[in-house]
């Protein structure tokens, strides 16, 4: 018998290295609204041991779900991948409605943030922004039903599977192509 699946409740924060905690303070708080609720000082990492000065602050979402940041006292940001293309990795947060994208935008913009979008990905409508820690943000909100959206998981074990078989036929062309 297989074990039962992992009980995932929902996220519970998203946590990356910022560069001054007063900064990201006022994008996250003052400018997105997600309050401060909770501060984490320490000189020594629980999980590891290591002695690592740093502070920990938590930014509340509405659902509960927290975003948090690691100072780590150096005044040295996290570096992007390498090898990833900057539009990759990032953290896309739910507004309600179309309008509270507009909005969301207007105000971003008004604070001198460089804003990407509205760009409609047909399940959803999203802004995109960098954060003062260079994390991509975006902001989405749904725009099909729930019906459509349950349509899109029937088929989505399939779409993957087509995703592989070109994947595996893009890794012989590049291989063909490096023996040329």
């Amino acid at each position: 018998m297989d074990p039962l699946p992992v009980p995932v409740r929902g996220l519970h924060h998203f946590a990356w290295r910022c560069r001054d905690s007063e900064e990201t303070r006022r994008f996250w708080e003052d400018l997105l609204g997600l309050p401060l609720v909770h501060v984490i000082k320490n000189d020594h990492v629980p999980s590891t041991g290591e002695y690592c000065p740093y502070v920990h602050i938590f930014f509340q979402m509405r659902d509960g779900a927290y975003i948090a940041f690691f100072d780590l006292g150096d005044d040295v940001q996290a570096e992007p991948s390498p090898n990833t293309p900057a539009w990759v990795n990032h953290i896309a947060l739910r507004v309600d409605s179309v309008d509270d994208l507009r909005s969301a935008k207007a105000r971003l913009e008004a604070a001198g943030v460089q804003v990407l979008g509205i760009t409609d990905h047909h399940i959803i409508d999203s802004i995109y922004f960098f954060d003062p820690n260079g994390i991509r943000v975006e902001l989405t909100t749904p725009t099909v039903s729930p019906a459509e959206m349950e349509a899109h998981a029937r088929v989505a074990h399939a779409e993957l599977e087509a995703w592989t078989q070109r994947k595996a036929l893009l890794r012989r062309e590049r291989a063909g192509a490096t023996h040329a």
